[in-house]
């Protein structure tokens, strides 16, 4: 069956390259309650994304430092001031200190989040494991995951914490997600087009055959690698073609990638010296 074939003529036109683009704006790492956690940049990010108006919020883990309830409470009283109906919020590892899982359930409900509005299929997944860095989506969601997929739509992505390839200039890869090229394998059968991760606060983007992994910085902490600066993605969706910004609180935006979703062929900036933002 042809994916698009009952997505209704509203969800095609939402996607039309003559309408305006769909928007997904991507924060991640806020790690609330760390010393290096800066409140006046995270403010400023839920101004920015408030006038934004996104069609989409995802937060892709790390809202915590030690997984505290305060920290959540903190956490929480941030994402309720964004205005977007439509919000994805998936746990990191940090997160998942202490037992924080329970209190993100209290807080946020499941840790899956599955949203299909607009031609779109969003489908988030908690990566982490308790009081352990590394991730993992495990063979017992691979069935999950192509059922949600299987929901017909034209631009499809996947969420989580932890990134599924390398990240340049974050030293030695000892926590990306253990089954990582059996879960790319699902994804790429499931038609994903883009992957949306944070974890090692470096934005960066990847394409591997059909999928673009799209990685983003922390958006308000001091936790950063080499020249990078505090930031989160917005990602620009029409029927041809997507372009994500990088985006820094307070200060300009900076295109990451842009392809098109047919051909997959792609522009992307590089990063300019070793350390550095993509």
């Amino acid at each position: 069956m042809n994916p698009e074939a009952t997505l209704s003529e509203a969800d095609k036109f939402r996607l039309d390259s003559g309408a305006k683009p769909l928007t997904i704006a991507h924060i991640s790492d806020i790690h609330a309650g760390s010393q290096y956690f800066v409140p006046n940049l995270m403010d400023r990010a839920v101004i920015e994304l408030n006038d934004l108006k996104p069609d989409f919020v995802v937060v892709t883990g790390d809202l915590t430092d030690q997984g505290y309830k305060q920290e959540y409470l903190l956490m929480k009283s941030y994402l309720d001031k964004i205005q977007c109906r439509d919000m994805v919020v998936v746990p990191g590892n940090h997160d998942a200190r202490n037992v924080g899982y329970v209190h993100f359930e209290e807080m946020f409900g499941s840790r899956q989040s599955v949203i299909h509005k607009s031609g779109i299929s969003i489908v988030g997944v908690d990566s982490s494991e308790p009081d352990l860095d590394y991730g993992t989506i495990g063979r017992h969601r691979y069935g999950w995951l192509r059922d949600q997929f299987s929901t017909p739509a034209m631009f499809r992505v996947f969420v989580l914490h932890h990134h599924l390839l390398p990240v340049p200039g974050t030293g030695r890869e000892r926590n990306m997600v253990y089954d990582a090229g059996d879960t790319l394998e699902v994804l790429q059968e499931c038609g994903v087009n883009l992957v949306l991760s944070g974890h090692k606060h470096v934005p960066y983007a990847w394409r591997l055959e059909n999928i673009f992994a799209v990685n983003a910085g922390t958006v308000c902490t001091l936790r950063l690698r080499g020249r990078v600066r505090p930031c989160y993605n917005v990602i620009e969706i029409t029927a041809g073609e997507v372009t994500i910004w990088r985006k820094y609180p307070f200060h300009d935006a900076d295109q990451i990638i842009k392809f098109s979703s047919s051909t997959f062929a792609y522009e992307k900036s590089l990063p300019d010296k070793p350390g550095g933002a993509s």
